[in-house]
């Protein structure tokens, strides 16, 4: 069976003023029906921010784990800060991923928070600005789902507003073992609207479209765009969040950074299906009525880093 092939929506002509952006919004509702994921090509984010934002997270995680471990957020499981390796599971697996991340959210920028890496001076500002810059190109994603969908172009922008979306920097580290079953990242869907994935320096990362499991190696210049699982509840499945994983390096020793931009709604945005949306997928809500702060609650508890039910 042929792999499906994950299509490629210019940024540039989502901005245009004539034809071409309806081609494109077309061709990137389309994807997100079809597989869930599509590759923006080329992009708004600054190549030399992406680079130097690498730098910085390896910095980061070259530390020594007690030296990181004190920038662990409290209370244990928000959505800040640093969160050690293993301490994250998918949904539905009992082994956990192996993998240690950073989080920088929405808080992180407007409040004086005291869980900003000293050890590494620069990367508040250059995570400020990637996050910035990461957020202004969501936004135009954001307008073009909305008007592939029929509705107002500010529809999803307006939910995104003021929401805690998360910058996630994930360090999958050499190991030396693996345990049984463990992945680096082990089958799963994002929780969030969309997610904006810049390209990782190293492969990894596949999808399960059409029965199969399909490498993605994004390449400079190019981002990874999918669907999350909130936004499928919004559109009453409309738009596919799609299982990915990224399995372990055939080379063990090769250590792997990658950093993806969850797009969150505020908390008390109401995720039931949209109704017209409802009519456009066989007249049932196919998923239930829920806010995102619910949802996320639940799935946190799901993935292990949740409060206690």
């Amino acid at each position: 069976m042929p792999r499906p092939t994950i299509p490629v929506v210019s940024y540039s002509d989502l901005l245009s003023t004539t034809g071409a952006r309806q081609r494109a919004i077309a061709a990137l509702g389309q994807a997100l029906e079809d597989i869930g994921f599509f590759i923006l090509e080329p992009h708004p984010i600054s190549p030399e921010v992406v680079r130097r934002a690498y730098q910085v997270a390896a910095d980061f995680f070259e530390l020594p784990n007690r030296t990181k471990a004190q920038y662990a957020p409290a209370p244990a499981g928000s959505q800040d800060g640093f969160s050690s390796f293993g301490s994250e599971q998918a949904k539905g697996h009992t082994v956990p991923d192996l993998k240690e991340f950073w989080h920088v959210n929405r808080h992180s920028l407007t409040e004086n928070m005291a869980t900003w890496p000293q050890e590494v001076p620069t990367f508040r500002p250059v995570m400020t600005r990637l996050y910035q810059q990461l957020m202004t190109c969501a936004d135009v994603l954001l307008m073009a789902c909305a008007d592939y969908l029929g509705q107002p172009s500010d529809w999803l922008v307006d939910m995104a507003a003021g929401g805690n979306t998360v910058l996630r920097l994930a360090h999958y580290p050499a190991v030396s073992t693996v345990p049984a079953g463990g992945l680096r990242a082990a089958p799963h869907e994002d929780i969030n609207l969309i997610t904006l994935l810049c390209e990782a320096t190293a492969p990894g990362l596949e999808i399960f479209a059409e029965g199969q499991w399909v490498p993605i190696q994004t390449h400079p210049g190019q981002i990874v765009v999918d669907t999350g699982d909130m936004l499928q509840n919004l559109t009453n499945g409309l738009f596919k969040s799609t299982t990915h994983r990224v399995v372990n390096s055939h080379n063990i020793n090769q250590a792997r950074l990658s950093m993806p931009f969850f797009v969150h709604p505020r908390p008390e945005v109401d995720l039931s299906p949209e109704p017209t949306l409802i009519q456009r997928t066989g007249g049932e809500p196919q998923f239930p009525p829920i806010t995102a702060a619910d949802y996320l609650t639940q799935r946190l508890r799901e993935i292990q880093v949740g409060p206690a039910a």
